[in-house]
């Protein structure tokens, strides 16, 4: 079952729109206060108390905005929007209570500079901020009007404020729209890792599972079915044992164990198939509880092999630590065998003692030859090594993700580059925009005030073809060179100097300077991935290089000094403040936003995996009581009995049902043959005589459907005493499998040889079946879809 999409704004996008709000409150009121205080120190005794009465509650506004981030739900959304329009309602008025050249340029820049920080303040109520900026070009118009009676209202500033706000949204829907592109791409990986992440888990788990079924259940059955004349007092308390294994939901071991105290719990056995244990155990071994367990039930299953192949009833087990992690080792002196004859069918070795290992990160190795012993050691080396495992589900808790910080780092590169092109993009709208417009319409009226007017306009083509350069990398998704960058840098830099010393001195930052407010969009374009500290040293030079040509000229007045000083905190100030944003988008948004889709993430992993083990689980047990739980109650509990021939015959089949079972995770040329030699095995235990033919040219079969092929088989082969032949036929269009008894035993269940009770079973595939006395001939067929693209030829 897939995990709910999530409403609303991804990690990166909700990251992004909270650190603009945050950035348009502080850079709005830092404004507001700078300038307003030199605005104050211009203005005329005599008009010091108006202008402040109007100021000051403009900067107390400011202040309560900045507290509203702290305590959002303290303030109303109706409540905050008054609060930003009284700041610039009172910023406009006070420029007629100032007058002078000094008010127009401080209420340009603080009304200027507020209109655009209200589209990040607002941007997720876009007609908010516009009637914020609408109000705002108003005010300017109205302050324009009052401080300058019987003269209209100079329509320049206005239509540079407009550019502004539209730039400044531009620049936001830019920005957002590459955020919520990465959510995406960064969502839709997360996806397939979860995927990835959850069939990993469910292998593992069954895996866990099958290696328990096989230690357990379909051991004490294949006991139960090989014959009478044993003690069987041992019987019920393992059944019942065999029972609480199969209803557990393997996975979901979590904490640590002692392994020392779980050594000491494993059973021995009992009657003749007791096996005396000499423990040397270092404790206490505290490691996580899934290695713990694993290797506890590898000495478990170890033992019982002792007991059943060694020829032996004694062996020794040994523990200690190695490292931050544990060593087992369980050694006899009995007949060995070559573990390299073992069949890989068999589940013993491969599955319950090595391939447990192998799924918690640790290891097993079996070492024996004939007549020599055996020995199988167990290693587990802590958590660095388990967490190298590729292909497996860590049972330490629910499955975590493998490589998760590496996977982590990748999210994070890939957000910091979406959202790096992302501001780069707004930077490079921003300055070919405000250089072809506000500023080539400066160049062009005042060609006159320039000394000489031609090293102005190369400056000009200078920096357009800087930004062209630039953006020519930019769309073509290659970063700028280094070389390239810190010439194309000092070349601005270049053109700061010419504006500046080309320049009379008192029109310094006033309306002739058409490079002071651009030259800065073109640097941080150039510097954008950098740290800001960078850029900040930049504009220092720039701001520098513009104050020494004004020194040279002579000492400014305290109004000149006002008038560029507004001028560079309203325009570097607000590009300072754009570059110290950047940087922490990319490196605290960025690395938040990873963290945050990570966590969010892993939660829909683990929900993910919990739910489909539950399913699994619940389809396994449920595929089991029909049959298999039914015996072990009744042996349980004493109501079936193993000296009983049906009961036996019964365990035989169940037995021989699991085997099949087990073999379904191979990873072989010819599945079905492999299955049916699972079972086929499982009868030459019980020293039937099973002869197997194959006819024809493998093909690929569902695995629904090879269990209902198989099936009636592995009751036949179950029933069966001394011979039978299985014959397997591929023809181009359908598959066929058959078995003869020449004796079966028992009376019972034939009749229903393709089905056991609740046993879902395929409509495709026809059953016959032919009893003539003690001899039966079973045939399970498969015919091919014709639109199934299953090609068995």
């Amino acid at each position: 079952m897939a995990a709910a999409p999530i409403e609303g704004p991804r990690s990166s996008e909700r990251l992004l729109i909270l650190a603009l709000e945050r950035f348009g409150v502080w850079l709005r009121s830092i404004v507001v206060c700078l300038c307003g205080a030199l605005g104050v120190v211009s203005a005329d005794a005599a008009e010091v108390p108006l202008a402040l009465s109007l100021l000051v509650p403009a900067f107390l506004a400011c202040g309560v905005r900045l507290y509203s981030l702290r305590r959002p739900r303290l303030f109303p959304l109706a409540l905050l929007w008054t609060l930003d329009a009284a700041v610039v309602v009172l910023t406009g008025l006070s420029q007629p209570v100032i007058g002078g050249e000094s008010a127009n340029v401080m209420v340009e820049a603080m009304v200027g500079i507020s209109v655009v920080a209200f589209q990040y303040e607002w941007a997720t109520r876009p007609v908010a901020g516009a009637a914020l900026a609408a109000l705002g070009a108003a005010v300017c118009v109205l302050g324009d009007v009052l401080s300058s009676p019987g003269h209209g209202p100079d329509v320049v500033p206005l239509v540079r404020m407009l550019i502004q706000v539209g730039l400044s949204r531009a620049a936001y829907v830019i920005v957002r729209g590459l955020a919520r592109a990465a959510d995406r791409s960064a969502a839709v990986r997360a996806a397939a890792r979860r995927e990835m992440e959850v069939a990993a888990a469910r292998r593992a788990t069954e895996r866990e599972y099958l290696a328990t079924l096989h230690d357990t259940a379909s051991a004490t059955l294949l006991m139960v079915s090989q014959g009478d004349g044993r003690d069987w007092s041992w019987l019920p308390p393992r059944a019942r044992q065999d029972l609480e294994a199969m209803s557990a939901v393997p996975g979901f071991e979590t904490g640590s164990v002692d392994l020392a105290a779980l050594l000491g719990c494993v059973p021995e056995g009992e009657g003749q198939a007791r096996v005396r244990l000499k423990t040397r155990i270092d404790g206490p071994l505290a490691i996580p509880s899934g290695p713990g367990l694993a290797i506890f039930n590898g000495v478990r299953e170890a033992v019982t092999n002792v007991a059943r192949h060694a020829g032996v009833r004694e062996a020794e087990l040994r523990a200690w630590t190695e490292g931050d992690g544990a060593v087992v080792e369980l050694s006899d002196a009995g007949r060995g065998f070559d573990p390299e004859s073992v069949p890989a069918r068999r589940r013993g070795i491969n599955g319950s003692i090595i391939g447990r290992m192998h799924a918690v990160g640790g290891s097993a190795t079996v070492t024996s030859r004939p007549d020599t012993g055996t020995r199988v050691q167990w290693r587990w080396h802590g958590q660095a090594l388990a967490s190298q495992a590729g292909d497996r589900a860590q049972v330490t808790g629910v499955p975590h993700p493998p490589r998760a910080q590496v996977q982590h780092t990748a999210d994070v590169r890939f957000i910091r580059g979406r959202l790096l092109y992302g501001t780069q993009l707004a930077v490079l709208l921003i300055s070919l925009v405000w250089q072809f417009t506000i500023s080539l319409r400066r160049l062009v009226v005042h060609q006159d005030v320039y000394n000489p007017a031609w090293a102005q306009t190369a400056a000009f083509v200078c920096l357009a073809a800087v930004a062209v350069i630039g953006g020519a990398y930019l769309l073509r998704g290659r970063r700028i060179p280094p070389r390239v960058r810190w010439l194309s840098l000092g070349s601005v830099l270049a053109v700061s100097a010419v504006c500046a010393f080309t320049l009379p001195p008192e029109q310094s930052t006033g309306a002739p300077d058409w490079a002071f407010g651009v030259v800065g969009w073109h640097a941080l374009f150039l510097l954008a991935d950098l740290r800001a500290g960078v850029f900040a040293a930049f504009l220092g030079a720039h701001v520098g290089l513009n104050a020494t040509a004004v020194f040279l000229s002579g000492e400014p007045t305290v109004a000149q000094w006002a008038i560029m000083g507004i001028s560079t905190i309203g325009s570097c100030g607000f590009q300072l403040s754009v570059g110290v944003l950047m940087t922490y988008l990319l490196h605290g948004t960025a690395p938040a936003a990873g963290t945050a889709a990570a966590r969010e993430e892993e939660l829909r992993t683990r929900e993910r995996i919990h739910e489909d083990m539950q399913r699994d689980h619940k389809e396994r047990y449920r595929a089991l009581t029909a049959t298999t739980v039914p015996l072990l109650v009744g042996l349980g509990h004493g109501a079936l009995s193993p000296h009983d021939e049906e009961v036996r015959l019964r365990c035989g089949v169940e037995a021989a049902r699991m085997r099949r079972l087990f073999a379904e995770s191979d990873a072989v040329l010819d599945p079905l043959l492999n299955e049916l030699r699972a079972c086929v095995e499982v009868a030459e235990h019980q020293g039937v005589t099973v002869s197997l033919a194959v006819r024809g040219r493998p093909g690929e079969v569902p695995v629904e459907v090879r269990r209902e092929l198989i099936d009636p088989v592995a009751v036949i082969l179950g029933r069966t005493r001394s011979t039978a032949r299985v014959t397997v036929v591929w023809t181009p269009r359908a598959v066929r499998v058959s078995v003869v008894s020449e004796d079966r035993a028992g009376g019972r269940g034939t009749d229903g040889v393709a089905e056991a009770p609740g046993r879902a079973t395929n409509a495709q595939v026809a059953v016959e079946r032919t009893i003539r006395g003690g001899s039966v001939w079973v045939e399970a067929g498969w015919r091919r879809p014709a639109a199934s693209g299953v090609d068995l030829t």
